[in-house]
C-alpha cells in the first residue's frame, strides 16, 4: 500500500516538471534561418574591426601632433636660451665698450704736456705742440703790465669792499631787528670770502661775496648731511636736516611714542607731541621733506632783504635792486650818476663747528654738474681756501709773486671770455692750480724775479689738466694737503673730486673751452704788451708782494 502510494506521487511529480506551461524550454523553438543570423553577426563583426581600426588611426595621429608639439617646444626653450645668452653677451659687451670709452677719453684723449705727438685736430696747439711757440713778455714788461692794469685794482678793492660792508652791516642789523627771535631764522654776522679778501680780484667790476650764515630758532637745530662721494655729480654737494635740538637724545618718551588723546605730557604738555620741526619745514621745506629746500631759502631770503632794504632805504642816497631774479642775494647799488656796484649776500649753513659751509650757490665757483634736486646744497671751502693763502704767503719771500700770477692769468681769461663768450673755465680753476702749485714749489721759487716762469707754469699745469680732463679739488680727497682746523675728516678720506669731469661727457664744451684757451694763449703777447705801452721804459719795479 505505501508503495503504491509512493509511486503515484512519482508520477503526478514528474507530471507536473515536465509541463509546459510551468518550465518552458528555452531552445526550444529554432529559428528558421540560421544563416541571415550567421551573416549579421559577421558583418557587425566587421564593423566593430572599422571602428577599432579608426580608433587606432586617431589615436596614432594625436600622439603624432603631441610629439610635434614636445619638439616645437624644446626648440623654442632652446632658442629663448641661446636668446638670453646673446642678449647678456650684448650687454657685457656693451658694458665693456662704454668703460673702455670713458677709460679712453679719460686717459687717452688728453696727452701729458711733455708728449709732443697730440693729434691736432683733437687738441688744437699752437705750434703743434703745447706752450711752444708761446712768447711771454719779458720781466720788465710783466712788470709795467701788472702796475698799469691790476694794482690799481687791488687799490680800489679795500674802497669798495670799506663801503660794501657798511651798508651789509646796516642792511642784517635791519634785518635783525625785524625778524621774530622765536619764529624766525637768526642772522649772523657776514664773512667776506673769494677773490675780494683774498686780493687777486682784477676784473670789473669789483664784486664783494658774502657768506650770510643764518641759523633756525630754537629747540630747532641744522644737521648737515656731507656728500663726498656717490654717483656722478653728487660730490661737493650735502643736505640739511631740520631737527629739533634734543631729538636724537635720550629723554621724554612723548617724542618716540604716540600717547593716547586722553594723555599729556606733564614736562611738555601739548607740544611735546607736535612733530618736530613742523613749523620750520613750513618756512624752509618742500612739501613732505624734513630737508632745507633752497627754492623755499631763496623766497625767505630776498623777502627778507625787501623788508630790511625798506626800513633803512631813506638814509642813503641810492637805490638797491636785485641784480639777477634767480640767483639769491645777488645785489646792486645804483647811484645817481648812473654808476653802480655789484655785491652777492649768499645764505649758507656752518657744518657743525667747522669753516666748511653749505651755500644756496657759488657765484663764480666751478661748472660742475646741476644738483639731482632743490634739497642738494653745494660746498664751499673759499674759508679754508683763504687760511690756506693767508698762511702760505707768511712763509714765501718778500714780494712774492704767487698773487701776482694769479691776477695776470684771471686778467687774461676775463678778456678773452669777453671776445670769445664764456667757456668751461672759470676763475676759480685758475686759483685750483695755483694752490696744487704752492704746494709742490719751494717758497725760494715765488721770488719776484721769477714772474715770467711761474705764470708759465700756472698756464703748462692748467694747459696739461685740460688736455687730461683732470683738475682735483683741492681739499676733498687730497690727503697732501694740510690740515685744517675743524674740516670734517670725511672730506679728506673721499674720493678725489674732479674738477673737469664735465668734459668728459659735455664733448661740445670740451672743444669749445681748449679753442679759447688756445686763443688766449695766442693773444696773451699783444694783450699784455697794448697794456703796457703808455708806461715809461725805466719804470722796470716788479710788483710788491700783495697783502694776503
Amino acid at each position: 500500500m505505501a508503495l503504491g502510494l509512493f509511486r503515484v506521487c512519482l508520477v503526478v511529480v514528474t507530471a507536473i516538471i515536465n509541463h509546459p506551461l510551468l518550465f518552458p524550454r528555452e531552445n526550444t523553438t529554432v529559428p528558421e534561418n540560421e544563416e541571415e543570423i550567421i551573416r549579421q553577426m559577421q558583418a557587425h563583426q566587421e564593423k566593430l574591426q572599422l571602428e577599432q581600426l579608426r580608433l587606432e588611426e586617431e589615436v596614432a595621429r594625436l600622439a603624432a601632433e603631441k610629439e610635434a608639439l614636445e619638439e616645437a617646444a624644446e626648440e623654442g626653450q632652446q632658442q629663448n636660451e641661446t636668446r638670453a645668452a646673446w642678449d647678456l653677451w650684448s650687454t657685457l659687451c656693451m658694458i665693456l665698450f662704454l668703460m673702455i670709452e670713458v677709460w679712453r677719453q679719460d686717459h687717452q684723449d688728453g696727452p701729458s704736456a711733455e708728449s709732443p705727438g697730440a693729434d691736432e685736430d683733437e687738441l688744437p696747439a699752437p705750434g703743434g705742440a703745447p706752450l711752444q711757440g708761446l712768447a711771454l713778455p719779458d720781466k720788465a714788461t710783466l712788470g709795467h703790465f701788472y702796475e698799469r692794469c691790476i694794482r690799481g685794482a687791488t687799490a680800489d678793492a679795500a674802497r669798495t669792499r670799506e663801503f660794501v660792508e657798511g651798508v651789509v652791516d646796516d642792511l642784517l642789523e635791519a634785518l635783525r631787528s625785524l625778524c621774530d627771535r622765536d619764529a624766525d631764522m637768526e642772522v649772523e654776522d657776514f664773512i667776506g670770502v673769494d677773490s675780494m679778501y683774498e686780493n687777486w680780484q682784477v676784473a670789473r667790476p669789483l664784486v664783494c661775496d658774502l657768506l650770510v650764515p643764518f641759523t633756525p630758532p630754537e629747540p630747532y637745530r641744522f644737521r648737515p648731511e656731507l656728500r663726498c662721494s656717490g654717483p656722478l655729480g653728487c660730490q661737493g654737494y650735502g643736505q640739511v636736516r631740520v631737527a629739533r635740538g634734543d631729538e636724537d637724545a635720550p629723554g621724554c618718551v612723548c617724542d618716540k611714542t604716540k600717547l593716547g588723546e586722553d594723555m599729556l605730557c606733564l614736562l611738555h604738555g601739548k607740544s611735546g607731541l607736535a612733530h618736530p620741526g613742523a613749523e620750520m619745514e613750513e618756512l624752509l621745506c618742500a612739501q613732505g621733506s624734513r630737508y632745507v629746500d633752497t627754492t623755499q631759502v631763496m623766497t625767505w631770503f630776498q623777502t627778507a632783504l625787501t623788508r630790511a632794504w625798506q626800513r633803512i632805504a631813506r638814509k642813503y642816497d641810492f637805490d638797491l635792486a636785485f641784480g639777477q631774479l634767480d640767483t639769491p642775494g645777488s645785489l646792486k647799488i645804483r647811484f645817481r650818476s648812473g654808476k653802480f656796484m655789484p655785491f652777492n649776500l649768499i645764505p649758507a649753513i656752518q657744518c657743525e663747528d667747522s669753516d666748511l659751509y653749505l651755500v644756496l650757490h657759488l657765484p663764480r665757483g666751478p661748472s660742475q654738474w646741476s644738483p639731482a634736486s632743490s634739497t642738494d646744497w653745494p660746498l664751499s671751502f673759499a674759508v679754508y681756501e683763504r687760511h690756506f693763502l693767508r698762511v702760505t704767503s707768511k712763509a714765501l719771500p718778500e714780494g712774492a709773486c704767487h698773487l701776482s700770477c694769479l691776477q695776470i692769468a684771471s686778467f687774461l681769461l676775463s678778456k678773452q671770455s669777453r671776445l670769445t663768450g664764456p667757456s668751461g673755465l672759470s676763475s676759480y680753476h685758475l686759483k685750483t692750480v695755483l694752490l696744487h702749485l704752492l704746494l709742490t714749489r719751494q717758497p725760494a721759487d715765488w721770488a719776484a724775479a721769477r714772474l715770467d716762469a711761474r705764470l708759465q707754469e700756472l698756464l703748462r699745469f692748467l694747459e696739461k689738466s685740460l688736455l687730461e680732463k683732470k683738475l682735483y679739488h683741492f681739499f676733498i680727497g687730497n690727503r697732501r694737503a694740510p690740515e685744517a682746523p675743524g674740516l670734517p675728516e670725511a672730506i679728506r678720506r673721499a674720493e678725489p673730486l674732479n674738477l673737469f669731469q664735465p668734459f668728459v661727457l659735455q664733448r661740445g664744451l670740451y672743444r669749445q673751452t681748449v679753442d679759447s684757451f688756445y686763443e688766449m694763449l695766442k693773444n696773451a703777447p699783444a694783450l699784455i704788451s697794448e697794456y703796457s705801452l703808455h708806461l715809461p721804459s725805466d719804470h722796470t719795479s716788479l710788483p710788491q708782494k700783495a697783502a694776503a
